[in-house]
């Protein structure tokens, strides 16, 4: 290599990286949990057919390749699809309907841009097995919950239904298989407005006048009950619409019965997603401060487990890209500002006194306080001191002679330069009162 450098589109996460993905990682599993979701684990690895066929236009992106057995192999798309083969692979072994959890590395081969990356970490949460909106309304209420505790300023989660688009497409005098270039042409919306959708819609042989209806029935905006009212005038003679619709009504009932603030919703006839995988709603989360594109998004997907299953198992999930919200929290300043996990730093004042150093850090780690201690007994106080504050450690820990003979310990704020001696055995307290 004339450089050493890692693969484009994989990024390496350094340790102050880390502990923001790892932050963001402990809150939505925390929230998951709490929805009483259950964690699921599978390789990142999958036989190349068992992602084949499932993705649509995505399918060009898959990892694919032969092992040294011939065996043709494929790394993970996303977590979506791994989930289908474990429902019909354990039918036997699990009761539905069944909400569960993964996290995990997933790979796609696209060009790499801000917040999308050719290896990338998603936390899916999915419920297996159940019709009822409920499920929906459940999936949309754990997102709004993770993301308000993520801190996330001014976030708005947008619903639309796929048959409501199909409905669009066919009231406007296009027919199923039309239909699918729509969702397409649609799902660009964000990036290419309404100019550049419609002329992607006449490229695919859309006339004028039913792209013209497309995009008119596609941008109606307002509160979730108006838009839904005006949707089903426009799209009364199809019954598909028509139940969709429904269905997106009791969805929003769910909601405001699980106490998701109203102004975390809205439902967008625009929003199609580009997944060939989905059957029914479908969201994506927004917020202004991030301008490229949904913090995350999923949708139901009631047929792609029966693909493998061999019978009908509805699903709806969400996704969390993991990469895509530390980005943006770090560039809006969210999460902890700390740049290393330990909250306290015991210098060692000389060679004889590294064991009651050590002493100490062991005493602090026992409490559960993340310590550092420092591995250099020749080191001066001085220099020992500046290694904690370069580390981001809160509190640094003195214990010289003078201290030892007295039973106290020096404790120095490195937050704001304060220090004073406390007796050993109260510590820890102090730590806490200052913390």
């Amino acid at each position: 290599m004339s450089k050493v450098q890692n693969i484009k589109g994989m990024r390496d996460h350094l340790p102050q990286a880390m502990l923001l993905r790892q932050h963001i990682l402990a809150v939505v599993t925390r929230v998951a949990e709490r929805f009483g979701f259950e964690p699921l684990q599978t390789p990142v690895l999958e036989y190349a057919e068992v992602l084949e066929g499932k993705l649509g236009d995505e399918e060009k992106l898959i990892y694919r390749f032969e092992d040294q057995g011939g065996r043709r192999l494929a790394l993970r798309y996303d977590q979506t699809v791994p989930l289908a083969r474990v429902v019909a692979q354990y039918s036997g072994t699990l009761t539905l309907p069944w909400r569960r959890y993964a996290y995990g590395p997933s790979y796609r081969g696209e060009r790499p841009a801000r917040g999308r990356y050719r290896e990338f970490y998603q936390f899916d949460a999915d419920i297996i097995g159940s019709s009822s909106p409920l499920a929906d309304a459940e999936i949309v209420a754990l997102l709004s919950e993770a993301l308000a505790e993520l801190g996330f300023p001014g976030f708005t989660t947008l619903l639309n239904h796929r048959q409501v688009l199909g409905g669009i497409a066919r009231v406007s005098g296009l027919d199923e298989q039309a239909a699918g270039g729509v969702y397409r042409a649609i799902d660009k919306f964000d990036k290419i407005g309404a100019a550049g959708v419609r002329e992607e819609l006449l490229r695919l042989g859309v006339s004028p006048a039913a792209a013209d209806q497309i995009l008119l029935l596609v941008q109606i905006e307002g509160e979730p009950a108006a838009v839904l009212a005006e949707l089903a005038g426009r799209l009364a003679g199809d019954a598909r619409a028509t139940a969709a619709l429904e269905n997106l009504r009791a969805i929003l009932v769910g909601l405001a019965a699980m106490g998701v603030p109203a102004e975390r919703y809205r439902v967008a006839p625009r929003l199609a997603r580009g997944l060939a995988y989905y059957t029914g709603m479908v969201f994506e989360s927004i917020t202004p401060h991030w301008p490229e594109g949904s913090l995350l998004g999923g949708g139901r997907y009631d047929e792609l487990i029966g693909q493998f299953a061999g019978r009908p198992i509805p699903t709806v999930g969400l996704a969390f890209g993991i990469d895509r919200l530390h980005d943006v929290m770090e560039e809006l300043g969210l999460g902890p500002r700390a740049s290393s996990p330990a909250t306290a730093y015991v210098t060692i004042f000389g060679a004889e006194l590294a064991g009651a150093s050590l002493s100490l850090a062991r005493e602090l780690r026992a409490a559960g306080v993340n310590t550092l201690v420092s591995l250099d007994p020749g080191a001066g106080l001085g220099k020992q001191l500046k290694e904690a504050d370069r580390k981001g450690v809160h509190y640094a820990l003195v214990l010289g002679p003078d201290e030892l003979a007295r039973g106290e310990v020096v404790l120095k704020d490195l937050r704001n330069g304060e220090q004073r001696s406390v007796p050993r055995e109260a510590v820890l307290a102090a730590m806490g009162a200052e913390g």
